[in-house]
C-alpha cells in the first residue's frame, strides 16, 4: 500500500524533522537532488484555484528531475461531465508516480486515498486541513528561530476557516513549552474541535484575545490570515468582518525586535506593502521554502534518497 498524506498527523514528530532537515540540506545542497526523480511523474489535480501550492510542487517535482501532468481547474477534468473524484483520481493513478491534490470539499483527499495506487498529497481540502502549508510553516519556523519549541505564536485572523491555522496549531502541540495566542473576531475564533483535540487535550494552556495591540510585545512569532471570502456562505458578514485586522508599521512598534511574521499568502489587504520591506516580514522566504520542503516530501512517499 502507498504511503499518503493526507493529515499532518499521518507524519510523526521524528519523521517532520527529518524532512525539515533534507530540506535545509536541498537549500544547501540543490545539485545532490536534481535527477532523484528522473523518470517519475507527479500528477497536480486541483478542483480548487491555486498559485503558490501548485507551482511550488511543480517546481519541486521539476527541481528533482521529474516531470508533471495534471489540471488548474475542475473545469478541466472529467468532473465536469459528472465523473466522480475517486474515479478520476483512480485513472490519474494508472498514468503518474504520485498525486497532489486539492479539493474545496473536506475530506476529498482522504477518499482519494482509498482508490489511488499511488501516493497521496493533500493540497488542501476545503477548511479542514493543509499539511504541506504546515510543513512550509515548520520549515520556516525552524530557518528563522533555529528551533521548534520555546516561544510564543500568535495567530491572527480567520481561525474559524483558515486550514492553515489548524493543521499548524495540530502540528506544533506536538512540540514543548509554546505558548498560544489566538487573535480573531467572535465570529472568526479557532474552532473548538481544534481546541479540543490539540491543545485541551493535551493540557497546553492557551489565550484568545480580540487585540491584536494588546498581545504584540509578548509574540515571537505572528501567523497572519486573510478573512476568506470563498469560506462565507453570506457575503455581507464577509464584508463586515473582512478589515478587521491589518497589520502596518505602527501596529508593529511594540512587537519585539527579531519577531517572525508569517502568513500562508495570499494576502488581501491584510498586511500593508509597507510591512514587506521590514526585516521582520519572512512570508516570501516562505514561499521559497515552500518549493524544498515540497520536495523532501516528494522524495519520502517515494522512498527515494540522492
Amino acid at each position: 500500500m502507498p504511503r499518503h498524506l493526507i493529515d499532518i498527523t499521518d507524519l510523526s514528530v521524528a519523521e517532520i524533522d527529518s524532512l525539515i532537515a533534507t530540506a535545509e540540506d536541498i537549500f544547501d545542497h540543490p545539485d545532490k537532488y536534481q535527477s532523484v526523480c528522473a523518470c517519475r511523474q507527479l500528477a497536480t489535480l486541483f478542483f480548487e484555484p491555486s498559485t503558490r501550492t501548485r507551482l511550488s510542487f511543480e517546481s519541486a517535482m521539476l527541481a528533482l528531475g521529474g516531470q508533471v501532468l495534471g489540471f488548474s481547474s475542475a473545469d478541466c477534468s472529467s468532473t465536469a461531465k459528472g465523473e466522480t473524484v475517486t474515479d478520476t483520481v483512480h485513472t490519474v493513478s494508472c498514468y503518474a508516480d504520485i498525486i497532489a491534490m486539492r479539493h474545496p470539499k473536506e475530506g476529498a483527499p482522504f477518499a482519494a486515498a482509498q482508490v489511488s495506487e499511488v501516493p497521496i498529497i493533500n493540497a488542501g481540502d476545503g477548511g479542514h486541513n493543509h499539511p504541506t502549508q504546515t510543513l512550509t510553516d515548520l520549515l520556516t519556523i525552524h530557518r528563522e528561530r533555529g528551533k521548534l519549541h520555546g516561544f510564543t505564536i500568535g495567530f491572527c485572523g480567520d481561525l474559524k476557516f483558515g486550514r492553515t491555522v489548524h493543521s499548524l496549531v495540530n502540528a506544533l502541540s506536538r512540540y514543548p513549552d509554546i505558548r498560544y495566542v489566538f487573535i480573531s473576531p467572535t465570529e472568526l475564533k479557532l474552532p473548538r474541535y481544534v481546541k479540543e483535540h490539540s491543545l485541551k487535550n493535551r493540557n497546553i494552556p492557551y489565550e484568545q484575545t480580540e487585540e491584536l495591540s494588546e498581545v504584540m510585545p509578548e509574540l515571537d512569532i505572528l501567523y497572519m490570515t486573510r478573512v476568506q471570502k470563498e469560506r462565507f456562505f453570506n457575503e455581507e458578514e464577509y464584508l463586515r468582518l473582512k478589515d478587521s485586522y491589518i497589520l502596518t508599521p505602527a501596529k508593529l512598534c511594540g512587537a519585539k525586535p527579531d519577531l517572525s511574521i508569517l502568513h500562508p499568502l495570499p494576502r488581501v489587504n491584510e498586511i500593508s506593502a509597507t510591512v514587506d520591506r521590514d526585516p521582520r516580514a519572512v512570508y516570501w522566504k516562505q514561499v521559497r521554502y515552500g518549493k524544498y520542503i515540497r520536495m523532501a516530501l516528494i522524495m519520502f512517499l517515494l522512498g527515494l534518497t540522492p
